[in-house]
């Protein structure tokens, strides 16, 4: 496809680099140029076809550029988090066979070159902060097209694209293998799905993780439809970049969508207008809820129309004035939000999905939307529910297996092909599937309730104090929760209290005013489960669930057994008579 784009379309823009703070075109000719060059220069450097080929970097051009190039000089790509530790890059190097590696700092080279005596097979290591792009193009120059050509021609839909480990919440990370063809299949059918956004006239700008399957799926698709790609690695900066960008498209996981809503009502209520958000996004929901029943009536149409021009034209415009849809994928978004984006004119369509699945297997599209759900499955794609709740999946987007472990592959995959996905659903009638939780997280109370955290946690989270939290009780005589603070919030709130701004987390967990915030969080959620199932104590924690101390994922995940042996005195807190 990079390939087509640069002989069918060589003058048109198809990515938009930064460069001291401006956006600049790249034509898809200047694109297929560098990623040409980048190949040859790691055919120069030894890379042979099917040779692993890891990749260490922020979400930025130059990644994009090389993901490209390896497959161009018929290599496998493996991605790795930026983030991740020493020991994470020991065991994916060490595992892949990986031959040569691209990361992003000197300090990323010091680091691998740190492990070498464990990964023996590692050859070269270029740093894209030392131009590795330059270089590699420069080692290049003496290889020849042919040597690219037959290169390409030794790629088949079965041959082996990328080995994506999945940051996994126990254990070591898997490889997954996925093809040439489970790329294709998932985005000639998930991304056409999308094409009202994913289009030549589209923009995409990725601010999260290329490491992540979704984002790297996303990046693909919108090569393969022509959609203006841009890249940001900082998401302190996002509503600027997002502002001069001005994408027609955005992919995030729910904790962005969180933080856009309350920021907004954060906003409002400290210039006194929260009352007025309140009521537009009141207004927006409800407006969202009637499009499912035959259109909201007079009455709602004008108050709608009102918050449009107050409230919610301003929302748009700080996702840049263009953003008409945005993919949420990851983790649950929440019926609440999916209503409110829908009623402000940003509608998010929640997926679903899995490494092992090649993102999306799942998905919410305009002609067929059910919020609260992650959508049908997609074309070819099979969905079944397995008698203990299972979600099960079958297709062509589903992995070749596990890397080097045939006992995984045949744990996951069963003889009739189907996936078991760990994640427990319900299809309705028309065929929209629902998650309700995670088969290895369901809480069983000693009364023998079964509890699906997942509904539990996602509508505390939405409470602007709340960064994160875990829903507890298994085996226990109830349940309860530990929540962390959100320390972007909370300044706010302080002021609100006439409390010094220098307050910190730890301080306030046993704040009655705080306390009672939260309780409030806490029986709004509870409104969704039974009373067996509500929660009836919590804790606050003086420090915040994050990827940095080893309780999230990179994709912001909750790492619950990590949780669990970490703040095993605070849980037993909970059960304390």
């Amino acid at each position: 496809m990079v390939t087509a784009n640069a002989t069918e379309h060589p003058d048109k823009v198809g990515l938009r680099i930064q460069r001291s703070g401006r956006w600049e075109d790249v034509t898809y000719a200047e694109f297929g140029a560098q990623v040409r060059a980048v190949a040859k220069g790691l055919v120069a450097g030894g890379v042979q076809a099917g040779d692993r080929v890891c990749l260490l970097a922020k979400t930025r051009y130059e990644w994009t550029v090389c993901d490209f190039a390896i497959w161009t000089a018929g290599a496998v790509v493996v991605p790795v988090y930026e983030t991740s530790s020493a020991d994470q890059v020991a065991w994916i190097l060490s595992d892949s066979g990986a031959r040569a590696i691209i990361v992003e700092t000197p300090e990323h080279a010091a680091m691998v070159e740190s492990l070498r005596e464990g990964v023996p097979e590692l050859g070269s290591v270029w740093t894209l902060d030392q131009d590795a792009v330059g270089t590699l193009s420069v080692a290049g120059a003496d290889v020849p097209d042919s040597e690219l050509a037959a290169r390409r021609a030794t790629l088949h839909a079965d041959t082996l694209a990328t080995l994506i480990y999945t940051s996994g919440t126990t254990g070591r990370p898997k490889g997954c293998e996925l093809t040439h063809g489970n790329f294709l299949l998932e985005i000639d059918n998930g991304i056409t799905l999308l094409d009202r956004f994913m289009n030549k006239q589209g923009s995409l700008l990725l601010f999260i993780p290329l490491a992540h399957v979704l984002a790297r799926v996303l990046q693909v698709g919108a090569i393969r439809t022509r959609t203006v790609i841009g890249h940001t690695p900082d998401v302190s900066n996002l509503l600027e970049d997002l502002a001069a960008f001005k994408p027609t498209f955005v992919l995030a996981v729910p904790r962005v969508f969180e933080k856009v809503y309350n920021g907004a009502k954060q906003k409002a209520d400290d210039g006194g207008k929260g009352k007025i958000f309140d009521k537009a996004a009141a207004v927006a929901i409800a407006w969202s809820r009637a499009q499912d029943t035959g259109g909201a009536g007079l009455g709602l149409k004008l108050q709608h129309a009102l918050f449009d021009r107050l409230v919610y034209s301003k929302l748009r415009q700080a996702l840049g004035g263009r953003c008409e849809g945005a993919i949420s994928g990851g983790a649950p978004l929440g019926e609440r939000l999916g209503h409110f984006f829908r009623g402000v004119g940003v509608t998010v369509f929640e997926g679903y999905g899995l490494t092992e699945t090649t993102a999306a297997a799942a998905v919410n599209y305009e002609a067929a939307l059910r919020i609260g759900t992650v959508g049908r499955p997609l074309p070819g794609v099979s969905a079944a529910i397995a008698e203990d709740g299972e979600v099960l999946l079958r297709g062509g987007i589903v992995m070749r297996g596990y890397w080097k472990n045939e006992q995984a592959t045949a744990e996951a995959i069963d003889g009739d092909g189907w996936f078991h996905t760990g994640d427990i659903g319900e299809l309705d009638s028309e065929g929209f599937l629902k998650i309700t939780g995670r088969k290895k997280e369901i809480l069983v109370t000693a009364g023998g309730k079964n509890v699906a955290p997942a509904v539990l946690e996602d509508r505390l989270r939405a409470h602007k104090l709340v960064s994160q939290c875990i829903v507890v009780g298994d085996q226990r005589p109830f349940i309860g929760a530990l929540v962390t603070l959100d320390v972007e919030a909370l300044p706010a709130w302080l002021k609100s209290q006439d409390r010094p701004d220098s307050t910190t987390p730890d301080q306030l967990r046993e704040d009655p005013v705080l306390l009672a915030e939260i309780q409030s969080a806490v029986t709004e959620a509870n409104k969704a489960v039974s009373q067996a199932e509500a929660i009836k104590k919590f804790r606050v924690l003086g420090v915040d669930f994050t990827e940095a101390n080893g309780t999230l994922t990179p994709s912001l995940k909750l790492k619950r057994q990590v949780v669990m042996k970490e703040y095993a005195d605070e849980v037993e807190h909970l059960y304390a008579r």
